[in-house]
Formats: structure tokens, C-alpha cells, sequence
């Protein structure tokens, strides 16, 4: 990849260094002018009438993101959020009082929280599958819950995890728990809010049933962006808790239908001019190639671990055998607040790794809020060094405020 060509695609790169991409990552020009064409065409030519002008581009977008992810354009719904995309597929599950969900320990707060709402409005309970000795889910653990379950109550019937997690730098083995998953016979949810756009992602090879993503981090997309694949298998077994004229068809006074591909998980208002952004982050993404993309944010998530640990009382918790963009660290001594703060005073985006987050791995580990940076494609290796560079000098104003 030509960097310095994609830096000069993405204007942000003028204004700071941005570490902060799997909060939200900077939006290429290319997205940009998608959006900003289509808003002037709606300013002035009206809502209906833009939308039905770009209906051919609007559609285009489950065609690429079905490409990205290696599934069929009818299997994916285009929703707001990574949140909104798990949320709908979770609660179309049937699920019954004594039903097991199995999760695992970096779980994310958002999705633990709705397993928390089921355990409490419809009797499920929660299992939670230890990790390995390398920090991620352990797969042996996995399937002696599985192995156990079918030999007794036969009650697990989900599998639910985040492929990465919001911290920890881990990536969760997906395509091993997903042979698990068959060969058990267990209905499989993947949160990929982190995962699609960092590395290759291909529901295929996974073999999960359902899978969860954002626009708004490595995709490069607009915020108020996402979708749900649901695979073929089961689709027409899922009805979505809320559904409107979009989503379903009213064909009697008793009766209505609903849509037979995945846009019964959509409603009908949505942002037109996002969703095209979506798009077109998408295909900048594919014309990049996945591959090429995963190999050069290893490239520099390895680099920032190595000189993150050269500096004093600096520490990585980075955890798992594969470690992607997402690196978790901070400085004996400092509060984690206080890096962002003084970070972002000169430019330099990162974020906050708080226990609420994801609770259990926090507290498992006994962790402190750690500083969370997050690298992708278009950063450099200066840009690495600005930051180390930054941090001695953080290092040395806490000293003197702490004699002070």
C-alpha cells in the first residue's frame, strides 16, 4: 500500500495522530464526498425524490458488504450500529426459561448487559467459558461445557462472543469455536464491531449463523453505521421483536408477512447518505484487500508493543496467541486519565479502557483503567514514535506535579 497516498486521502491525518481506531477511525475523502453529493442532492431536489435518484447505489451496499464478509447480499441487513445489529438478532432468538447462553470472559458490556435482561425477563442462564493459558477463549473449556450440556439437558443454545475484544489486543479463535458450534448443534453470534475491516473476516470459514458489525471503526465509515448477517440457515426461523412496512408486508386485517431476506430486520427511515458511505468505505476497504490490510496493522500494533515496553513503568496487557491494532497499556503510577488528557492536548488521540467495559476480564486480572491506542493502515511509524516521544514527557510532568 502506497501510505502516504492513503494519508493524503484521509484529511484527518493533518490535524492529529489517531490512535483511536477502534473507537472510531478517520473517514477517507473518498466518504466523504459520497455523503456530502448525496445531502446537497437531498437539500435541494427533496428526500423522496434523492432516495428513489440513488436507489440503484443504496442497493449496491449489500452487495459490498456481503463481498467483504463473504456472504450472500441477502443475507445482510443495514442497520445504525453494531449494537442494533446484535440486538435484533439476540432478541429474535427464541429463548426460554433455562436456556443456556455460553459467552466468554472478554465480553463486551453492551452484549453482556442484554444477556443480564434475558436471564432476567425470560430465565436464561450464563455461562461463561474460562480462557486458555494465552489469555483467550479456551477452546478445550468450550467443549467440555458443550460435551457435558448434550449429555445432559441438551439446554445451550447460543454461543455468543466478541471476535475482538475492546481491549486485551486478543483475537478470539471464531472459526474454531464455529466447528464447535455445528458439531454440537448450537446457534453461534459473532460480535465483530472490531474485527470487520481489521482483519479478513469470512462467515464461511467462521461458520457462524450470525454476525454483528460497525462502519464507524476499521471500515472507515460514517458513524450511525452497521449490519447483521444472518445466514440462510436460519433466517426464516428469526422474527425480529419490532416490525414496521419495511421489514414486513400487512396483507389482511389478521395477517402479515414478512420479508424473506434480511431486510426484516431493517426498519424504514434511515440515514441514505451513511449508508452510501458505508459503501463506499466498503469498497475502499476491498480494493485495499483485506489480507493486505491485517498484515500492516500487525505490522505496526507489534511495533507500538515493543516500544511501549522500552519506555519506564510503561506495561502492555495485551493477551491471545494472534494480537491485532487494539494495544492496552499504561504507566505505574499515572492515571490512565491523565495520559489521554495530556495526549490529546498535543494531537494525539487514544482512549480510556474502563472495568465496565468488559467487567469480567477487568476484574479477573485486577486491571487498573488502562490507555487504549489503536493503530490502523494509514498510521505510521512516526507517528509511533511521536507518541513515545510524547509519553517521557507526560512521564517526567507527573513526576514534578507529584513533588510539587
Amino acid at each position: 500500500m502506497d501510505i502516504q497516498k492513503l494519508r493524503a486521502d484521509t484529511p484527518g491525518c493533518l490535524q492529529v495522530t489517531h490512535l483511536n481506531n477502534a473507537g472510531a477511525a478517520l473517514i477517507p475523502q473518498a466518504v466523504i464526498d459520497v455523503q456530502r453529493d448525496y445531502m446537497n442532492q437531498e437539500a435541494n431536489y427533496g428526500g423522496y425524490e434523492t432516495a428513489a435518484k440513488f436507489a440503484d447505489e443504496l442497493q449496491t451496499t449489500y452487495t459490498r458488504v456481503a463481498r467483504l464478509i463473504n456472504a450472500q447480499p441477502s443475507e445482510i441487513a443495514l442497520v445504525e450500529s453494531a449494537t442494533v445489529a446484535w440486538g435484533k438478532a439476540f432478541f429474535a432468538l427464541d429463548l426460554q426459561p433455562g436456556d443456556r447462553v455460553a459467552t466468554a470472559m472478554a465480553e463486551y458490556a453492551s452484549n453482556y448487559i442484554n444477556y443480564l435482561q434475558a436471564q432476567k425477563t425470560h430465565g436464561i442462564k450464563i455461562e461463561v467459558v474460562p480462557n486458555d493459558k494465552h489469555g483467550q477463549l479456551s477452546l478445550e473449556a468450550l467443549e467440555q461445557l458443550l460435551a457435558e450440556d448434550k449429555a445432559s439437558e441438551g439446554k445451550i443454545k447460543l454461543i455468543s462472543i466478541t471476535h475482538v475484544p475492546t481491549n486485551g489486543g486478543l483475537v478470539n479463535p471464531a472459526e474454531e469455536v464455529g466447528k464447535l458450534a455445528k458439531k454440537y448443534g448450537v446457534l453461534y453470534l459473532l460480535d465483530a464491531c472490531q474485527s470487520v475491516g481489521q482483519l479478513p473476516v469470512d462467515v464461511q470459514q467462521i461458520g457462524c449463523d450470525m454476525l454483528s458489525a460497525t462502519g464507524r471503526k476499521y471500515l472507515r465509515a460514517p458513524r450511525g453505521t452497521g449490519f447483521l448477517y444472518v445466514s440462510e440457515r436460519i433466517l426464516q426461523d428469526l422474527e425480529p421483536k419490532v416490525l414496521d412496512l419495511t421489514s414486513a408486508k400487512w396483507t389482511a386485517k389478521s395477517a402479515y408477512e414478512m420479508r424473506t431476506d434480511g431486510v426484516r430486520f431493517e426498519n424504514y427511515e434511515y440515514n441514505r447518505a451513511n449508508r452510501l458511505g458505508l459503501s463506499e468505505a466498503v469498497q475502499y476497504a476491498l480494493d485495499l484487500g483485506m489480507e493486505n490490510i491485517w498484515q500492516r496493522i500487525q505490522q505496526l500494533g507489534n511495533l507500538l508493543r515493543q516500544r511501549l515496553v522500552e519506555l519506564p513503568n510503561v506495561q502492555v496487557y495485551d493477551l491471545g496467541l494472534v494480537k491485532g491494532g487494539i494495544v492496552s497499556w499504561g504507566i505505574e503510577g499515572i492515571p490512565a486519565e491523565f495520559v489521554v488528557e495530556k495526549l490529546r492536548e498535543v494531537q494525539i488521540n487514544t482512549s480510556l479502557i474502563l472495568e465496565s467495559g468488559t467487567l469480567l476480564d477487568m476484574q479477573e486480572r485486577e486491571l487498573p483503567p488502562l490507555v487504549r491506542s489503536s493503530v490502523h493502515y494509514y498510521n505510521t511509524e512516526e507517528e509511533i514514535e511521536k507518541l513515545c516521544g510524547e509519553l517521557k514527557k507526560v512521564i517526567l510532568l507527573y513526576s514534578r506535579i507529584e513533588h510539587v
